[in-house]
């Protein structure tokens, strides 16, 4: 199994926060668990090159499978993942307000989205997305992508707004965030900093900050089992346990123990490996 992560060349850095590889082969294709992945701060690109996967909304139950290649927005609820016996998925995650810079799409549209990318970049995705399943190793795969982001980028006339730097903030935030102060930093008022900030990323700075938080906390559990839950709330910066909790409950549905709980039965889990990323 693998899990790894590769940062992008210095040329798509503007743009691109990490590459994610997840591949495992399960030699009993019938009892291969789900995985319930909690909302996390980012707007991605997923390309399937094998196996797909069949995704379940935990709140509003839709169902979508068999897409080869997936634009997300912000996800707003957990969403349970069944895959295959042979699961290979390279993940683009880009920066806050990348991919509205290069799509145009208000990011409000995509919340909860996880839709055909070929609807928005045509039959040349499904060629990557072909060269990706022929690639001998990640690294490959790495220049593959690359390739198609290069090209993506050089014909976007967006150019980077100083609210897509400080927006960046946010995401190395350990503490509460001051909107006012983030608003001056981009030059806008607090009003233009926050409608431009849900145009990018599909919700409010807060509730984005609210979502840094709650990944954070939920990582660090993954890294640190040993840690009991009220350390971890005060060293991801919670007033205390119960606002955890709320967190938790806001977008798990479940208590911080019992989301674990699910998480813990996990496809990577029966590798040894735990979601930490």
């Amino acid at each position: 199994m693998v899990l790894s992560e590769f940062f992008p060349s210095p040329a798509l850095a503007e743009f691109i926060r990490v590459y994610r590889i997840v591949h495992f082969i399960f030699n009993d294709s019938k009892n291969i668990p789900f995985k319930p992945y909690p909302p996390k701060p980012e707007h991605c690109l997923s390309f399937y090159p094998r196996n797909t996967e069949l995704v379940e909304y935990d709140t509003s139950k839709k169902k979508i499978t068999n897409l080869k290649t997936v634009l997300m927005g912000q996800q707003l609820e957990v969403t349970n993942r069944f895959v295959g016996s042979d699961f290979l998925v390279f993940q683009v995650v880009f920066k806050p307000g990348a991919l509205y810079r290069l799509i145009n799409i208000p990011s409000k549209e995509l919340n909860n989205s996880y839709f055909d990318a070929e609807t928005v970049f045509g039959n040349t995705i499904k060629e990557v997305n072909d060269r990706l399943n022929d690639a001998k190793d990640f690294n490959v795969m790495v220049v593959v992508v690359e390739s198609f982001l290069k090209n993506l980028i050089d014909k976007t006339k967006s150019e980077l707004q100083r609210i897509d730097k400080i927006s960046n903030l946010i995401l190395a935030s350990t503490g509460n965030i001051n909107v006012d102060w983030l608003a001056r930093q981009s030059c806008l008022s607090t009003r233009q900093y926050e409608r431009n900030f849900i145009e990018r990323m599909g919700i409010p700075p807060k509730y984005f900050h609210r979502i840094v938080r709650f990944e954070n906390a939920f990582r660090m559990k993954n890294k640190h089992p040993e840690l009991d839950w009220f350390s971890i709330a005060i060293n991801c910066g919670y007033y205390d346990y119960q606002h955890l909790v709320k967190d938790y409950k806001e977008f798990t549905r479940k208590s911080p123990a019992n989301f674990h709980l699910l998480d813990l039965a996990s496809p990577e889990r029966k590798f040894g490996q735990a979601d930490t990323y």
